[in-house]
């Protein structure tokens, strides 16, 4: 079954992700504390509400068309990754989906996505803040790039 490798990746990415913002916003109360010290300085968690894409691009545009957006382009992608053979691609969709969906609900539970990981390195401040969800839709995007089709696993 095609849809079950997507399945299980896009639900792994999503309860992970709404599992470590819970854990981070609630559990260690960075709402009141805005910024907790993992590594200073390579990893904080800060508090940062986007309201846009990517380092908070097109942010005027309103979340209703951002969540819009990520169910649809989850649905083309899940019935897309129906034509792949490969479990790996399939996999890579999956991710995509589960990150896409955990940002929109985000925008639908607080008007934004809640992104808490920084990290700098070499001295550099690094100003922007991301979530397990853009690195799922990272990961996935990755995994649709390099894993071109040409191997041939199949599930």
């Amino acid at each position: 079954m095609r849809s079950g490798v997507v399945l299980a990746a896009a639900s792994a990415a999503f309860l992970l992700d709404q599992a470590s913002k819970w854990w981070v916003l609630e559990g260690l109360e960075l709402r009141e504390r805005l910024v907790v010290d993992v590594a200073d300085p390579f990893l904080r968690f800060t508090l940062a509400w986007n309201t846009g894409a990517n380092f908070g691009l097109a942010a005027d545009v309103g979340r209703g068309v951002w969540i819009f957006a990520a169910v649809a382009i989850s649905i083309g992608l899940a019935i897309w990754s129906q034509r792949m053979p490969q479990v790996w691609r399939r996999a890579s969709v999956g991710l995509l989906i589960g990150g896409a969906l955990g940002n929109a609900l985000d925008r639908a539970i607080h008007g934004a996505v809640f992104d808490f990981l920084n990290m700098s390195c070499c001295g550099i401040r690094n100003p922007y803040a991301f979530n397990v969800a853009d690195v799922c839709i990272f990961a996935g995007a990755a995994g649709l790039i390099l894993l071109d089709g040409s191997d041939k696993q199949r599930a």
